[in-house]
């Protein structure tokens, strides 16, 4: 372990008020302490630093820290940003910040009086528990020994996403300092189907439900099942402040993180977890910032894309690819459209070596244009290995065509640059396919 962090969790355990403060105590972070009293929790992703929240420190103290931390970081060279400050930051500190979605908040007491509210939440209970599922609190010594359960859940939960997976303040990691975290199993049949991990917010007495992880399979109701188990060890430890943390651009947030919410939809359902979170009726809505003093809002949001997305955007968004979103097979989907329409156009036929063998080419395209878009609206596994069976054919013909006819009577740089189209869209569709189907096996 770190030596730093048992130092950590003991100004945390003092002064931790943020929602997110545990969290920096988790893999990845880096730390600049000021005196005995104060420490700043950051991830370094080369030209910037992105903080987790604000300096974790006496209230009197954060402005001073922020001040002093920023300073430390100009000398390095460096810009920050603090994602995930709330209200508290910017009445202490002040200066420009962007809003970034809301965080809903409980009281656990009023818990019992929610569910007497909600006829929906009763029934999801209901079904859970007629299915059998079972929660149950973990003693920290069984996390130990329940790991290698615990991560092949998270992995099967993970695997039903369409991005990958993310670092920064999202990561699950379920098993540093597990003494000082709450955790509750939901099982079937003797089967962990489910988890949740909580974690301290010690300068306010809350829980943070960091952690809700259900296996694709679980019963309806497992997820439910969980969040009221946390609710009522809650009320009976005296909590008095959960939450279930950030929905990001959730609420009133400015036009472009709405526009960008709209075109990401697909990636990642921000409404979705939005209403999710919404079906437990929270007391109350916080809103999150981002907060960028010297730094651009458009840079601070692309530093903590950076953060988040794990060894770069780059990267990450072929990883992403890799598994196969819905958007990506709906956009191969539609610029099949064009290339199909200009295959059918006269003009084409002097790529082809006769009539039938470009009218069979449009006619091959169109109807996977067609199945391709049916694949993006809903995922089938046996449609999916036709189409990827079909495609890679396709790639091998479009290759041997090319060999044997259009590289022999093609010669100009805009002609190969055609054939190198027609042969690349194949091969690119047939692994992104074939990447999907290994990835959708795994859940």
């Amino acid at each position: 372990m770190d030596p730093e962090r048992p130092r950590v969790l003991k100004l945390l355990q003092a002064h931790g008020w943020n929602a997110t403060s545990f969290q920096i105590l988790e893999p990845g972070f880096r730390y600049w302490f000021d005196g005995d009293d104060a420490v700043v929790g950051y991830v370094d992703i080369g030209s910037a630093w992105v903080v987790a929240g604000p300096p974790v420190a006496p209230t009197d103290r954060v402005r001073e820290v922020t001040e002093r931390f920023l300073g430390f970081a100009s000398s390095c060279d460096k810009r920050v940003s603090f994602f995930a400050t709330e209200s508290r930051f910017q009445e202490l500190v002040g200066g420009p910040s962007l809003r970034i979605g809301n965080q809903p908040v409980w009281d656990p007491v009023d818990w019992t009086g929610t569910l007497e509210r909600s006829r929906s939440l009763r029934e999801q209970l209901r079904r859970a528990r007629a299915k059998c599922v079972s929660v149950r609190p973990l003693e920290s010594a069984e996390l130990s020994s329940m790991r290698s359960s615990i991560d092949a859940l998270t992995e099967r939960w993970l695997a039903t996403h369409p991005m990958a997976p993310m670092g920064f303040l999202v990561q699950v990691h379920t098993h540093t300092f597990p003494e000082e975290r709450r955790c509750f199993a939901a099982e079937h049949e003797g089967k962990l189907i489910g988890f949740l991990g909580v974690i301290p917010i010690y300068a306010r007495g809350g829980w943070f439900f960091e952690d809700l992880v259900s296996d694709p399979a679980a019963p309806n109701g497992t997820v439910e099942l969980l969040v009221d188990a946390g609710m009522r060890a809650a009320a009976e430890s005296g909590i008095r402040y959960v939450t279930l943390g950030l929905v990001p651009l959730a609420g009133d947030v400015g036009g472009p993180l709405r526009a960008f919410r709209g075109w990401t939809a697909r990636l990642y359902d921000f409404d979705g977890l939005r209403a999710f979170k919404a079906k437990f009726r929270p007391r109350a809505w916080d809103p999150i910032y981002l907060s960028h003093p010297g730094v651009s809002s458009t840079r601070a949001i692309l530093d903590t894309l950076r953060a988040f997305a794990r060894g770069g955007l780059l990267s990450f968004g072929v990883r992403t690819l890799l598994r196969g979103p819905s958007i990506v097979l709906r956009i191969l989907a539609l610029l099949l459209v064009p290339w199909t329409i200009l295959l059918s156009l006269p003009i084409s036929e002097r790529w082809f070596p006769s009539e039938p063998v470009r009218w069979g080419w449009v006619a091959f395209d169109a109807v996977v244009a067609v199945l391709l878009y049916r694949l993006s609206e809903r995922w089938d596994h046996r449609l999916a290995i036709v189409l990827a069976i079909a495609i890679t054919a396709d790639a091998a013909l479009t290759f041997y065509q090319a060999m044997t006819f259009d590289f022999v009577f093609r010669r100009a740089p805009w002609e190969l640059a055609v054939i190198y189209l027609a042969l690349m869209a194949p091969m690119l569709s047939a692994t992104l396919l074939w990447s999907g189907l290994r990835h959708r096996r795994s859940i």
